[in-house]
């Protein structure tokens, strides 16, 4: 199963364990696995949110002693180390404090292992923290994607005074992934470094081509214009059939060049990296016949095929338009056939499979053997099936 995290309203650890219990994770599985933590003092209260917006379940870590101790690396560590976890549950959460002591320890001219964790470093933190990456193990999740975060505004008051909104550690964090911001005009802290730490660690910044089967929103404890929500998707992957390709399509449209000329320009464009060179009928102005020139190139090669049309036709200019191709997995096989080795490309899309000869060696094959092409194409495609 993967998950797909839609931080609509931003992103916090909170959030994200409303929505992993809004999605069907147990929340008194969840309460007696962190309870093997040892920690005391706090409480776990998982409630559906009473509105207004859409239904989804608003998660707290209820604190009774709001004095924490300020624990270092090596300390939250341990205390992980100490709890019943899968080893792959313990190493991803202690990994989560390892980018904050990393990006703390970075801004406060610190090594990591100096840093001292104050708000991160408290109960509800190790909650959120070990909470959401061993929800999304119970809830079978082997791939979490993460969907372009909202920047927010501000101030926000910390430990070590008024800060900016996004705080420097959560910027940090999402500068290590290079992870894709977008801005939203309101002074509030959307994104948490607890909750810009799990994504950075846990997730892949892109929207994931899936089946979907269930959908939770965890809700946020900040009153705001819109629902303060987070929707996590969880589905099966669904591999596309096709990849999309960035090109760039070259044309120009010419009225005085010979079919001479033109065969040799279109030589001398795919000797420039063309992809593919077309010709197109007109009817041009003063009522003269005329010849859409059309290439197609990759972006990288697309300059060196638009000069090649400046210099090997008579235009004054090309269009160069950005487009998408969408491009079915292929490969070139070679098959036996009776008139020996013919190499025949292959599509693929999904189960599909569709091949076709290549010209040249069908053709010759048939002049060696003194056969119709058909006959040589007809063999090929025989071979070629599964």
């Amino acid at each position: 199963m993967i998950a797909y995290v839609d931080a609509f309203s931003g992103c916090s650890g909170d959030m994200l364990l409303g929505a992993l219990v809004d999605a069907g994770l147990d929340p008194d599985a969840l309460r007696a696995t962190l309870a093997t933590l040892p920690l005391t003092g706090y409480a776990i209260e998982a409630a559906p949110h009473p509105g207004p917006g859409p239904a989804g379940t608003r998660v707290r870590v209820r604190v009774a002693d709001a004095d924490q101790p300020e624990r270092r690396l090596a300390e939250v560590a341990a205390l992980i180390r100490t709890a019943s976890l899968e080893s792959e549950v313990a190493s991803r959460a202690i990994a989560v404090f390892e980018r904050l002591a990393r990006v703390e320890g970075a801004i406060h001219r610190l090594a990591p292992d100096q840093v001292h964790f104050h708000e991160v470093g408290a109960v509800d933190a190790l909650v959120d923290v070990v909470g959401v990456v061993w929800g999304l193990r119970a809830l079978g999740v082997e791939r979490c994607y993460a969907s372009a975060l909202p920047t927010g505004g501000g101030r926000v008051e910390s430990r070590h005074g008024t800060l900016p909104v996004p705080a420097p550690a959560t910027l940090a964090l999402l500068a290590e992934v290079g992870a894709p911001l977008r801005p939203l005009a309101t002074e509030v802290e959307l994104v948490t470094p607890t909750g810009a730490a799990l994504l950075a660690e846990l997730a892949t910044f892109e929207q994931p081509a899936m089946r979907l089967r269930r959908v939770g929103s965890g809700y946020g404890g900040r009153a705001l214009p819109w629902p303060n929500l987070l929707r996590i998707w969880l589905g099966e992957p669904r591999e596309p059939l096709a990849n999309l390709e960035q090109i760039v399509v070259v044309e120009a449209n010419l009225d005085d060049m010979t079919a001479e000329q033109l065969g040799f320009a279109m030589e001398r464009l795919f000797a420039a990296g063309a992809l593919d060179v077309t010709f197109s009928a007109l009817q041009m102005k003063k009522n003269r016949p005329g010849t859409l020139l059309t290439a197609l190139a990759t972006p990288l090669e697309a300059m060196a095929v638009a000069e090649a049309m400046l210099r090997e036709t008579s235009t004054l200019g090309v269009r160069m338009l950005p487009a998408g191709r969408l491009a079915a997995e292929r490969a070139v096989e070679t098959v036996e056939t009776r008139y020996g080795p013919i190499r025949v490309k292959v599509k693929r899309l999904g189960e599909q499979r569709a091949p076709a000869p290549e010209y040249e060696d069908c053709a010759a094959a048939a002049r060696a053997h003194r056969v119709p092409l058909g006959e040589v194409y007809r063999a090929a495609l025989l071979a070629a099936e599964p």
